[in-house]
């Protein structure tokens, strides 16, 4: 009995994991075999096939565990006011939320400084200004950059 490993691909704008078999471009596009860019289900964004000689090199090369179990993710209420970030995903149940915050520049890679936490939480991405309530900011994973 053969077994073969699932390829999952990660969309670079919403963060969306996802096979190639659900994607539109398996399902229907008359160009789908030629064609060598994968469109997100979730998004619809397209976005260039990586080989898998790259993705290989690229997952040896990444590997980086924390040390001494310390925390590497935190929500952005976590951080201290002032604090500078980076998004690393949005953990949104709903796509229309995660698409509404992506239009005001929260995508992941992002620069974002946590300006206030109460009443509403205040994030500045670049020069805009966010005022988000907790829960939408709790959906929102960053990490901490020195």
């Amino acid at each position: 009995m053969k077994t073969t490993a699932t390829r999952y691909l990660h969309c670079p704008l919403c963060g969306y994991e996802f096979e190639k078999r659900d994607t539109p471009c398996e399902r229907g596009c008359p160009l789908g075999r030629f064609c060598n860019l994968t469109c997100c289900p979730n998004c619809r964004y397209e976005f260039p096939d990586e080989t898998r000689a790259f993705a290989w090199l690229r997952r040896v090369l990444h590997r980086r565990k924390p040390l001494n179990g310390e925390r590497t993710l935190f929500c952005l209420p976590e951080l201290d006011e002032g604090e500078q970030s980076e998004l690393v995903c949005l953990n949104c149940a709903h796509a229309s939320r995660r698409n509404a915050l992506i239009v005001y520049g929260l995508i992941p890679g992002s620069r974002l400084v946590l300006q206030q936490k109460r009443p509403a939480v205040v994030v500045r991405v670049g020069e805009t200004e966010l005022a988000l309530e907790p829960s939408i900011a709790c959906d929102i994973l960053v990490k901490r950059v020195k």
